[in-house]
């Protein structure tokens, strides 16, 4: 057990002593400021529902990144969504406090930490302003929650969780921590005719790409990966990444003889990653927002971690399997991770679900009236 999941259960702030937990249902507007990064923003999509149930009438508004909304668009809970203000330039924090002024809204929740959230909510007139005191910013919040330290560093929670701790403080219960993003029928159709040169194969999908380069396993491994997988387990392989990700992306695919596809040569945005993520076998990932969207939309995912712990992101989805360097709590370099146990990792995934799907189909049968055997 990873020592995330050891610690989930414990909260991961005290209530500032001035303050009382809040009802949420006597809230009429309120808006949720989202994550800056993919990843994040998928991970709190937990808190978005435990905010709906928590305020069953209130008007909800998210405000996130403008390259973000497609990915989010449909997110349970949220009646809105509005995009942010671009931070450019010295002015970002008076252009966002006036886009928000006139949104006549009662309160916010702040999922990230930054001061310049917390500074724009003050500065927009927002009565109720909910976040952790970080970031030197408790003076212009109304409701603090303060993070539990160990010593001098802060005590590792899980981004998922650290985010529900916010929906209840307003009256939630926060118990379901499944991630979850719908996806449309155009952008499934859309999906299906990206991967038409699978010829009905699974798909297993590979996201080489991270925004850290030392978060990246090496091109060459991935490569090897996709081979492996072709010519061992009879499947095909697609390579995904952002657009600033496309060199990548593009090692991938030439180092590799089985030709795997190349989805951000075909264009493919943030509605479709999601339809073809929904529909691939597997994903192999690094520690990267994909990872996130794979287990949002029920793929089984593995992700490559190191050199950062896996404890501040522990997403509790069990069709996920991690594989890091060394087996300690110190995940050590990433590029120290061999092929083989990412592919057996991708196998037993593969095996299992097969399993499962055996199993529905079986039971299906029987439901039915049928028992499989001619009469």
């Amino acid at each position: 057990m990873s020592q995330g999941s050891e610690q989930r259960g414990v909260e991961p702030h005290r209530i500032d002593p001035r303050e009382r937990r809040v009802d949420g249902r006597s809230i009429g507007r309120l808006l949720v400021v989202m994550p800056t990064w993919f990843g994040d923003c998928v991970m709190a999509t937990p808190t978005l529902r435990a905010l709906r149930r928590a305020c069953p009438e209130t008007a909800i508004e998210a405000l996130v990144a403008e390259p973000l909304i497609p990915l989010m668009d449909g997110a349970e809970g949220v009646d809105a969504w509005r995009a942010a203000e671009p931070k450019r330039g010295f002015g970002w924090a008076g252009r966002q406090s006036e886009a928000l002024r006139h949104g006549g809204f009662d309160a916010c929740v702040l999922l990230p930490n930054s001061f310049r959230w917390a500074w724009a909510a003050w500065r927009a007139g927002i009565p109720m302003r909910i976040g952790y005191a970080r970031d030197g910013r408790g003076a212009l919040l109304t409701d603090r929650l303060v993070p539990r330290r160990v010593g001098s560093r802060f005590l590792e929670v899980p981004t998922l969780e650290y985010y529900l701790q916010l929906a209840r403080y307003l009256g939630a219960d926060g118990r379901d921590v499944a991630m979850r993003l719908p996806v449309d029928d155009a952008s499934d159709r859309q999906a299906e005719q990206h991967l038409s040169p699978a010829e009905g194969r699974p798909v297993v999908l590979l996201n080489p790409g991270a925004q850290k380069p030392e978060k990246r396993w090496p091109a060459e491994r991935f490569a090897d990966l996709a081979d492996r997988c072709v010519e061992r387990l009879g499947v095909a392989v697609a390579v995904t990444g952002s657009p600033a990700e496309r060199e990548i992306v593009d090692a991938v695919c030439g180092r590799a003889r089985s030709e795997p596809m190349n989805l951000p040569a075909l264009g493919v945005d943030l509605p479709t990653l999601k339809a073809i993520a929904r529909r691939a076998a597997v994903l192999v990932t690094n520690d990267t927002g994909p990872r996130h969207l794979a287990a949002a939309v029920g793929t089984p995912v593995v992700t490559l971690f190191g050199p950062t712990t896996p404890a501040w992101t522990e997403i509790d989805f069990p069709l996920e399997r991690i594989v890091t360097a060394t087996p300690d709590a110190s995940p050590g370099p990433v590029a120290d991770i061999p092929v083989e146990p990412v592919f057996a990792a991708v196998a037993e995934l593969m095996d299992a679900a097969q399993g499962a799907d055996m199993y529905a189909a079986e039971h299906a049968l029987v439901d039915d009236g049928f028992t499989g055997s001619a009469s």
